[in-house]
């Protein structure tokens, strides 16, 4: 009788398994696709062993979608095959004419080689190197070499119309802090008015604060301020009014207001005044002649570190910044994104991952055009997983519950801490793909693409949860499909 019980649980195993592979959702995510009126035709599922080479459950697989920002995944786990964990990029900085008694006696070149993490730390330390190689004054121009990038300028705002969100930030070879400008809104000690304070300070943005300071609740605390903002590229005005609560404390917003050269200009002539030095000249765009003399340079984190933030935090312009790195790696010359591309198809060629439905604009899933399907994602994760570089770009993902963008989802669940799960959220999209630890040690691939004109309105996150959900608790149920057993259906 034992035996014969154990026969029966096992063919109930295999049919649950032969079922899922047929195209069927398990119905704990079915309910919650129901739970928030969206149809099975806008959504695609796939659940895959990581070690496996088919999936057990593959719903809508093929069928190319918008991915958002999973789209991450493909550009970091290329890059990390392509460049190698330890790449780094390099800020050069060249002297034209001689140095005399710390005075050069010509131009500043900054050459820059598409650095995706020049932060305002790291721009400190190339003029602080600049000036221990003896440079205390300049008396010609700063010269922005950014010819790596073979790039027309864009328009930031072609996304969504929202050109001085820090997100739209475009692609740029001397990209420096991102082009941010980070206000800090700051309610004084005795609670009778808020300061705005900018970093960095610069004479090209002026700041009028007219708002005024409550005990309202915190709440929605941008929706209670109002926000003008004019801004040309030279310069920015930005207008604050309306009401802040005492309770809110500091808070944080960032923009995007300046052009790059403008910024660097800007910067540079702060950060190196505060460092001592002396520079009255002009800042203008060019190119580092092959006779320029070499002074310093700066060399960015390693790869495995910059693919963490992009990652983790979902860092678009960052990952715009590698996607254009792989072009230029492979072929030389000057950064496109036509040779990313090539580049990109020929290393999933050497894979031999198969994604034909791949569309990439850009690299970092803001994009109304890119796509990609659930089981050509299923097929990248899998042999990521196999991958030297497995650790890197699973490390690179966000923990549930633990950091990253998804620190505040599911810290009441049970799989919390135990997948690494990249989201996407553009209008109309909802997606994740990633890696679950179930609750028997067995590393579960799942993707889920959501595309649907009310996803907005939906709570996408609930058949999320449930998917993690059922693979975490179900998981040790589910068959372990072997090479020569057939591809779930869609």
């Amino acid at each position: 009788m034992h035996r014969y019980l154990l026969l029966i649980i096992a063919l109930v195993l295999i049919a649950g398994g032969a079922r899922a592979a047929s195209g069927t959702l398990p119905p704990t995510i079915d309910v919650a696709l129901r739970t928030v009126g969206l149809p099975v035709e806008a959504v695609a599922v796939l659940i895959q062993e990581a070690a496996a080479e088919r999936p057990v459950v593959a719903v809508n697989a093929e069928r190319p979608m918008n991915p958002a920002s999973v789209m991450k995944l493909v550009t970091t786990y290329a890059g990390l095959e392509m460049l190698g964990p330890a790449h780094t990029w390099k800020t050069d900085a060249f002297a034209l004419g001689p140095i005399r008694d710390g005075v050069l006696e010509g131009d500043l070149v900054l050459r820059g080689g598409g650095d995706p993490k020049l932060t305002l730390e790291n721009f400190w330390l190339l003029l602080r190197a600049i000036q221990s190689r003896g440079v205390r004054e300049i008396r010609g121009d700063l010269v922005l070499d950014r010819g790596f990038y073979a790039i027309e300028p864009g328009d930031p705002g072609r996304f969504d119309n929202e050109p001085l969100q820090i997100y739209n930030t475009l692609p740029d070879a001397l990209l420096i802090n991102y082009k941010a400008l980070k206000l800090i809104f700051v309610p004084d000690a005795d609670g009778r008015r808020l300061a705005i304070i900018a970093e960095p300070t610069m004479p090209e943005i002026q700041i009028t604060n007219n708002v005024v300071l409550d005990n309202a609740p915190c709440g929605d605390w941008r929706a209670r301020m109002r926000a003008e903002i004019r801004a040309d590229d030279n310069t920015a005005r930005l207008a604050f009014a309306g009401n802040y609560s005492r309770h809110c404390g500091e808070q944080v917003r960032f923009f995007n207001v300046l052009s790059p050269t403008v910024y660097a200009g800007g910067l540079f002539r702060q950060m190196w005044a505060e460092l001592g030095g002396r520079f009255t000249g002009n800042v203008r765009d060019g190119f580092a002649p092959g006779n320029a003399r070499p002074i310093a340079s700066q060399e960015s984190p390693s790869l495995s570190d910059v693919v963490r933030d992009i990652n983790k935090f979902s860092n678009n312009v960052m990952a715009r910044q590698l996607y254009l790195t792989l072009g230029a790696a492979a072929f030389g010359g000057g950064a496109t994104l036509e040779k990313s591309d090539r580049a990109l198809r020929e290393w999933l060629a050497r894979k031999r991952l198969a994604m034909p439905d791949l569309v990439v604009e850009n690299g970092s899933g803001l994009s109304r055009i890119e796509r990609v399907s659930a089981r050509g994602l299923g097929a990248m994760l899998a042999a990521a997983w196999r991958s030297p570089v497995m650790p890197e770009f699973l490390a690179s993902m966000p923990i549930v519950g633990v950091d990253g963008t998804l620190r505040r989802r599911g810290k009441p669940l049970s799989y919390a801490g135990q997948a690494h799960i990249k989201g996407g959220t553009i209008s109309a999209v909802r997606t994740m793909a990633g890696y679950v630890l179930d609750a028997t040690g067995r590393r579960w691939i799942v993707v889920c693409l959501i595309n649907h004109p009310k996803v907005h309105n939906a709570n996408a996150h609930t058949v999320f949860d449930a998917l993690m959900q059922f693979v975490y608790t179900r998981g040790g149920t589910l068959p372990q499909l072997s090479t020569d057993q057939p591809m779930a259906a869609d």
